[in-house]
């Protein structure tokens, strides 16, 4: 078997990675900036990186923040695969990086042209946002009284495990470049999800849909994000909704009462 390094190995991706690969018998180093023993920033790079992809066949690339330094993070891993004489950088990206002119979008597409001319074998992945991400948006929207939406957006959400399913099957593969989009198994309205959000989390909550501007909001609206034609992920939003409502409500803590009869004595 093969090892393996995954960055951002502890993330909302990463983890399901790992538990997979090590699952099908690999030795799996996973990364991240605070789990030891690998504990690497990846913009700083340094020894610590270094020591990191040392023996390592395969690099799944897991790592990203909306924040930036998506490209700094990825010229230092690229750097040290080459010395550590890696044969595959396995990548995931997003779909619509090369339609949709928004910030993050541009950045994670920078990372891809640095995959493919790292003179490493590469593998990208681009796949639609996660069910966990559109309800972590939702769940922020929710907080004021009135839960404002971008008018006219669809959006077609794929299950994180799934996606992890797909990377861990690449990962074990030959690098095969640019693979097919991945992308959840509806297309659906914001409005739609948000609406099936409130019901299940039990919120009330007014719905407006708010017309914007500009050419990130123009390209979201025309479905640069969305890939119809490779619906192949399974679980629904719906289906999500309801596992994840069902965990925090068995975690949560049983309220005590007062029987009237333990009031009264």
């Amino acid at each position: 078997m093969s090892t393996i390094l995954v960055t951002g190995g502890t993330g909302t991706l990463g983890r399901h990675v790992v538990a997979r690969l090590r699952a099908g018998g690999h030795e799996v180093r996973g990364l991240s900036r605070h789990a030891q023993p690998y504990a690497v920033d990846l913009r700083e790079g340094g020894p610590a990186l270094d020591e990191a992809v040392t023996g390592v066949d395969t690099i799944v690339h897991c790592a990203s923040s909306p924040r930036g330094g998506d490209e700094e993070a990825a010229r230092n891993l690229i750097a040290a695969a080459r010395g550590a004489g890696a044969g595959h950088l396995v990548y995931i990206s997003i779909v619509g990086v090369d339609r949709v002119p928004f910030g993050y979008y541009k950045s994670k597409l920078a990372v891809e042209r640095l995959v493919e001319e790292s003179g490493l074998g590469w593998t990208v992945l681009r796949a639609t946002q996660f069910h966990d991400l559109v309800f972590t948006v939702l769940q922020v929207m929710a907080r004021m009284p009135v839960l404002l939406l971008p008018a006219r957006v669809k959006n077609q959400p794929v299950d994180v495990t799934e996606v992890a399913d797909r990377l861990a099957e690449l990962a074990q593969g030959a690098p095969a470049g640019r693979v097919d989009d991945m992308g959840g198994p509806e297309v659906r309205t914001f409005d739609s999800l948000a609406r099936a959000y409130l019901k299940a989390t039990g919120r009330r909550r007014a719905v407006v849909k708010v017309p914007l501007r500009g050419a990130s909001y123009d390209a979201f609206r025309a479905g640069g994000h969305l890939a119809p034609e490779r619906a192949v992920g399974k679980g629904t939003f719906d289906e999500y909704l309801a596992k994840r409502c069902a965990v925090s409500a068995a975690r949560r803590p049983p309220v005590s009462g007062t029987s009237v009869r333990d009031r009264t004595g």
